[in-house]
């Protein structure tokens, strides 16, 4: 089956109604529960039914969704690009992204400790979530309702999933553009903000004397990874594709 019912304890029914508002689905309270509910609140409840099989179905749904619409949308391009593409677009940074865009940090039903230690803001958990609330969807509504719901949660990257593709690597893009231009080194400012447990990097990519590119991240190398694709961007409509070949 794929619904529990749980207890007394869960999230408030306002709570749960602001967030089906915001995903625009409509699960039934003891279904959206349970796609919140971590095993670490499930250790200190009594055991009660967690989220992870929910995120396992939720993950292959994911998939297929996302493989259809690039399938479609880009009918020229061979296997090898359409999988990187796909790989950019639910990848975990990626889906944390999503998450935090409807704050589901704030929902998630975790145990004291893994709230202590700054799990609302944890990109793997977060991903984690969407993935069950996916899964929740296709349990409760049927692979229409959760096919739509996919789309509206990563239609934005899926958009620009040729450009992520790309941005997975463009630390080396970025490498590769400044030594055709001879423009010199490449190095990276970092400054943080926020608590040890959920520090927000600030990254930027300077080119000799010049920044090029900003970027934040929840680690220094996923800051410096949106930093060089600011980087690309500015260098490309600088100087143009001329150069490039």
């Amino acid at each position: 089956l794929c619904i529990w019912s749980t207890t007394a304890g869960l999230s408030k029914r306002s709570s749960l109604n602001r967030l089906r508002e915001r995903l625009g689905i409509s699960l039934s309270d003891d279904q959206l529960r349970l796609a919140l509910t971590h095993r670490s609140y499930s250790f200190e409840h009594g055991g009660i039914p967690t989220n992870e099989r929910l995120e396992f179905l939720g993950d292959a749904v994911l998939q297929l969704a996302t493989t259809e619409r690039l399938f479609y949308d880009h009918p020229h391009l061979q296997e090898g690009k359409l999988a990187k593409m796909r790989a950019a677009v639910v990848n975990t940074q990626a889906l944390a992204g999503v998450a935090r865009k409807v704050d589901l940090g704030d929902f998630l039903l975790l145990g004291r400790g893994e709230t202590i230690t700054g799990g609302r803001n944890k990109d793997s958990l977060l991903a984690d979530t969407v993935e069950a609330i996916i899964g929740a969807v296709y349990c409760e509504e049927g692979l229409e309702p959760a096919f739509e719901l996919v789309q509206r949660l990563v239609q934005p990257l899926i958009k620009d999933a040729i450009n992520l593709s790309v941005g997975v690597d463009y630390k080396t893009t970025l490498q590769e553009m400044v030594a055709e231009l001879a423009l010199g080194g490449i190095h990276y400012e970092i400054d943080s903000t926020g608590p040890d447990h959920a520090k927000v990097y600030t990254a930027t990519a300077l080119i000799g004397d010049q920044a090029w590119g900003t970027g934040e991240g929840t680690s220094k190398k996923s800051a410096e990874a949106v930093a060089a694709k600011h980087a690309v961007q500015g260098l490309t409509a600088h100087y143009g594709q001329a150069k490039r070949g």
